[in-house]
């Protein structure tokens, strides 16, 4: 199939129209070449911005000498379209009134849009500004266009704060959850069923870890003033060979999302505490990031925006800042529990505002 090249984006547009147009461009990860060319071409079009791009990732920036820098931030991919026949939340995006469906509406393009819409109307921020838009968000970390640019153009990624705008209703939510994931084992011994007594069932023994984790009370941890949240849940299972064989194997797949108090080892050594006695793998980790909401830049952000400051539970790439010794903030329109479903929307009222609480801070 031949992909068409995306039409012109217009950055001048409304924000909630820009929003559409970059719907209208699919873009699931791996396929983020068409919109990464129309961001870059509308980018290069605005001669105050130094523009960079390394593979599918863009930035911009200006260079006015001032007092604080401030990174927006935002991921051009989207997961993939939904299966489910007659479904809203695809490509390519349709209006109903004031709500605009399709994939990408809260998960996030409509914060591209602010971002896009702010390069282009800021040309004498109070602060300086650099617009990072990367790619593969949505896939396995080590595929991350962000991470991949902490390599490439370190220089770039440096600054007093930053504003990560993925979808929050339009309320700062401050630093996130980290995320870590393992695999319980369990073995036995292997046996025909009609003489089960001839074996051991390995999923039988999985019994005791998903015992200890129902019985497991998440903990609520406040953490510079936000209540953050955490879970430990099995989220697979898996084991035996056939209907007829007692299974010598099993495997519990667990995640446990942990407040930002904990480093990586801290959180590891509780859930090796809770199933003590079991086979435990550490498969994946990420840590969290504190809020850091005290911050100077922070504090007038949160001021301007005028809504209490919410935590957020889920990992966004906040964390990667926050490992750069940057604080960082989610702060973006549509509601993110919209995210990835079939029926994806997000208001033009949302996206406007928020664009609003942008420019009235980046301008005063």
């Amino acid at each position: 199939m031949t992909v068409l090249p995306a039409k012109p984006l217009n950055l001048h547009d409304d924000v909630a129209d820009l929003t559409a147009a970059l719907m209208d461009i699919e873009s699931v990860s791996g396929n983020e070449a068409a919109i990464a060319d129309a961001v870059q071409a509308a980018l290069n079009e605005l001669g105050h911005l130094e523009v960079v791009r390394d593979g599918d990732s863009i930035m911009a920036r200006t260079s006015l000498g001032r007092s604080e820098r401030v990174i927006l931030a935002g991921h051009l991919d989207t997961v993939p379209l939904p299966s489910v026949p007659g479904s809203r939340g695809t490509v390519p995006s349709s209006w109903d009134g004031e709500v605009l469906y399709g994939r990408g509406a809260t998960d996030m393009k409509g914060g591209v849009a602010v971002q896009l819409a702010l390069a282009a109307a800021l040309t004498d921020p109070s602060r300086d500004i650099t617009y990072v838009f990367y790619d593969h968000e949505e896939v396995d970390a080590s595929l991350s266009g962000l991470g991949r640019l902490e390599k490439s153009f370190p220089e770039w990624l440096k600054a007093d704060f930053a504003i990560l705008l993925e979808p929050t209703d339009g309320t700062v939510e401050g630093g996130c959850n980290g995320t870590m994931r393992f695999q319980a084992r369990t073995a036995g011994k292997a046996a025909h069923s009609a003489r089960a007594w001839m074996g051991e069932n390995a999923i039988h023994a999985a019994a005791e870890i998903l015992v200890r984790l129902r019985d497991h009370e998440p903990a609520t941890v406040q953490v510079e003033g936000l209540d953050y949240r955490e879970s430990l849940n099995a989220v697979k299972i898996h084991g035996g060979t056939a209907g007829n064989v007692i299974p010598d194997s099993a495997v519990v797949e667990i995640n446990y999302r942990f407040a930002p108090d904990k480093d990586l080892t801290q959180a590891e050594a509780y859930v090796r505490d809770l199933l003590h006695g079991f086979d435990l793998v550490r498969t994946d980790a990420s840590a969290g990031a504190r809020p850091g909401l005290d911050r100077p830049a922070a504090a007038s952000f949160i001021e301007a925006v005028g809504a209490e400051p919410k935590p957020k539970y889920g990992w966004t790439d906040v964390a990667r800042f926050s490992a750069l010794g940057i604080p960082a903030v989610n702060f973006g329109p549509g509601d993110a529990l919209l995210a990835h479903s079939d029926n994806e929307h997000v208001t033009a009222g949302g996206i406007r505002q928020c664009l609003a609480a942008l420019q009235t801070w980046l301008s005063s």
